[in-house]
């Protein structure tokens, strides 16, 4: 039985990828600079015997394998390649040497994951009808996306898939178990940079200027009444402010502040009326006040929405591998991801794998100088992503 080959192959398997997992942890590489990352990929793909690699978007690559009459349907697994600007607290033999980068995102463990089901898959490619193609991504961390890039660079096309499978870990779910949803699943992305000029003087003479401090003061309290007054409540709908730059000192009002933030919701249509509504709000404001404002607003990734057939039929794959007590539905997430690009293109399933150990300590989130993951997890990484490919490629 198919299933039965893949789970022993995983088990197989399993310390080459935790190898992989490690070597790629401990040589970090950000968004767009994967050089190495994408080298090493490469290496192991071809060790493999999967040779038909194409290079995408500059560090990223695809790949093929061919099963038994592979033009009759086309799936794509995807797993994404870059790493973080955050430096590890971790005291682990596979620590990141890259000081001030690091996987803190999972993203050596979707890759290593890839790769392991990569090799599981053609090692069975004389059991199943169809094409697997394998995307490795860069720069999901940092707008446009690399996946935004790869779609321009054609990755779906020659061939085209009909749909796109994808992993991110959890450190909310143990590991063991994964989860789904249907339908809306991630928000859409916006970066806020907003510089307020005034004009600077003495603390002790408020007179003689215009306090761009004060302004960005009422500013960030005003905007939120995008969310709290604007928004319909039946929107999720977030704004937040992560940097305020006034490079003043105690005594010393600076000419200018600069802020930045981030925008977040699920629909398209209030997504655009929500821009405008903050950038009305903020020039009068600013203005009031006798000050001047640029407003930038960096459209990030769209909403990500998980086809519902093929997210079902992943599902239930996933219920028949691992058991139904394994298999948990999820809740919307305000987080982001650039896979809602390859998900607006074909039929997308984005999937968590749970990495939660509390036993072991390992508890921490992702984008944190913490964060680790269970790498007994990596099993079912590549595991399920192999499994799941089988089973789309066999569907109706």
């Amino acid at each position: 039985m198919l299933k039965e080959q893949i789970k022993s192959l995983a088990q197989r398997y399993k310390q080459e990828v935790v190898a992989c997992r490690r070597h790629l942890h401990a040589h970090p590489e950000l968004s767009f600079e994967e050089y190495a990352t994408a080298a090493f990929v490469a290496e192991r793909l071809k060790e493999m015997g999967i040779t038909e690699l194409e290079s995408k978007a500059s560090t990223g690559w695809t790949a093929l394998i061919k099963g038994k009459n592979p033009e009759k349907r086309v799936v794509a697994l995807r797993a994404d390649m870059d790493a973080l600007p955050i430096v590890e607290a971790n005291d682990v033999p596979y620590k990141s040497q890259n000081l001030g980068v690091m996987h803190a995102c999972g993203h050596d463990a979707h890759t290593a994951s890839l790769l392991g089901a990569a090799k599981i898959l053609n090692e069975l490619k004389g059991e199943f009808e169809g094409t697997v193609k394998l995307i490795f991504q860069p720069g999901e961390e940092r707008i446009p996306g690399g996946a935004s890039l790869m779609i321009q660079d054609k990755v779906l096309e020659n061939p085209r898939p009909q749909a796109i499978i994808g992993q991110h870990v959890m450190p909310m779910i143990p590991a063991g178990k994964v989860g789904f949803r249907s339908g809306l699943y991630m928000a859409s992305t916006d970066e806020l940079y907003l510089t307020i000029t005034g004009k600077g003087g003495h603390g002790a003479m408020p007179e003689t200027f215009i306090d761009p401090v004060l302004i960005s003061a009422h500013l960030i309290v005003a905007l939120q009444q995008v969310v709290s007054r604007v928004a319909n409540p039946k929107m999720p709908t977030v704004l937040s402010f992560g940097r305020v730059e006034a490079l003043g000192a105690t005594n010393i009002i600076p000419n200018e502040v600069k802020i930045q933030g981030t925008f977040r919701t699920f629909d398209e249509n209030w997504r655009a009326q929500a821009h405008e509504k903050m950038k009305n709000i903020a020039q009068g404001l600013v203005e009031g006040m006798g000050g001047s404002l640029d407003f930038e607003i960096c459209k990030g990734y769209p909403s990500l929405k998980n086809n519902p057939a093929l997210t079902d039929r992943s599902l239930q794959a996933a219920k028949t591998y691992l058991g139904e007590e394994n298999v948990l539905d999820l809740d919307i997430w305000m987080a982001a991801e650039d896979f809602a690009f390859f998900s607006q293109e074909i039929d997308g399933c984005f999937y968590r794998l749970g990495t939660r150990n509390e036993s072991r300590g390992i508890v921490s989130g992702v984008h944190t100088p913490t964060f680790d993951i269970d790498e007994d997890a990596l099993e079912i990484g590549a595991g399920l992503m192999a499994w799941l490919a089988v089973s789309e490629l066999a569907a109706d």
